[in-house]
């Protein structure tokens, strides 16, 4: 039997109308929605609790039932499992931080001069998008994208090949959260971690450290990558989540930078939304490429190919990518020989 295709506009309505479901579930974070379900389902009881109309609760709380993130039985309402794990505010693993980053007005500017940044070739942001000096976007960043790389830092944590006999000195550039640096030093008492950052970021970063326990194993540099003093040399440089936001020249610069100061043997774990050759799949990783053009001058996704291009052109001959399970991200190694 031949199949026929019967043309629909299901994917049109659903792509021009989810703005809704996104500011829906804003609102919800901003109410406390979810923690007030999970203490008693009754749409009453939320709306007292949330200071809300029983009206206006009722119908935003049927509309996260057809989106998901809600179940309703007999007139009540309950969380679901990954709703209870991600969403309620006393939970360890609550995502509220990262919603309110990812619709921070930084973010929500840019995609709203998304046609500009198609047109031109790059963000319509003032002083260079989300990649200008200081932009304060980036302590929203460090504060709300915790509970989202915890996982990603701890199995980055796993898979770094360590040496146990001897100190360890690790540069953490554009550590944000300081997070992936943190959990090395968690992991490996011999590790040394200096976070680089801008001054209010590196702050984060540091608290971080010294509430996880690595406190005096931890110091900072306030400042930018491509012109900060680094201090010393290091043995290994980590990179996470920041060369994306760059043209692969101006990757290359900070490269030799780190090249400079890189120990013989040392190595480089960069960790990248990585697409595949066609940059279309996997869709988590090739569909950031338009995050960067709304945010950024320059910035890409890119291919392991792209990638290793740059780090051979520097010297580091030696590339490797691996997949970090359970997330969008990959692992590339880089060593100095």
């Amino acid at each position: 039997m031949t199949s026929t295709h019967h043309p629909s506009p299901r994917l049109f309505f659903e792509t021009a109308a989810a703005y809704q479901q996104s500011r829906a579930l804003h609102t919800a974070i901003e109410l406390d929605i979810f923690s007030a379900v999970a203490a008693d389902g009754d749409a009453d009881a939320i709306a007292a609790s949330c200071g809300a109309s029983p009206r206006g609760v009722r119908i935003l709380c049927d509309f996260l039932t057809i989106s998901g993130f809600l179940e309703k039985t007999g007139g009540r309402y309950s969380v679901t499992p990954d709703t209870a794990l991600f969403l309620v505010s006393s939970s360890p693993a609550y995502l509220g931080g990262t919603l309110r980053f990812l619709h921070s007005e930084p973010v929500m500017q840019a995609f709203a001069s998304l046609t500009t940044a198609v047109r031109t070739g790059g963000t319509a942001l003032p002083a260079d998008g989300t990649t200008g000096k200081a932009n304060p976007v980036w302590v929203d960043f460090a504060i709300g994208m915790m509970p989202m790389v915890m996982g990603a830092a701890e199995r980055v944590a796993e898979m770094a090949q360590i040496d146990a006999d001897r100190p360890i000195r690790v540069l953490d550039i554009a550590a944000g959260h300081g997070l992936y640096g943190i959990k090395l030093a968690q992991k490996h008492p011999n590790i040394e971690v200096v976070a680089l950052d801008w001054p209010d970021v590196v702050t984060v970063a540091h608290e971080n450290a010294v509430k996880m326990g690595v406190g005096e194993r931890h110091s900072t540099i306030a400042g930018s990558a491509f012109d900060a003093d680094f201090g010393g040399t290091y043995d290994l440089v980590l990179l996470t989540n920041f060369l994306h936001h760059f043209d692969p020249s101006t990757c290359e610069t900070l490269l030799r930078r780190i090249d400079a100061i890189l120990n013989r043997g040392g190595t480089i774990l960069t960790v990248e939304f990585v697409p595949n050759e066609d940059r279309v799949t996997p869709p988590d990783s090739a569909g950031f490429s338009l995050v960067m053009l709304a945010s950024t001058p320059h910035g890409d996704a890119y291919t392991f190919a792209e990638f290793e291009a740059m780090f051979k052109n520097v010297g580091f001959t030696r590339n490797e990518i691996l997949s970090i399970q359970h997330t969008a991200s990959s692992l590339i190694v880089s060593q100095k020989v």
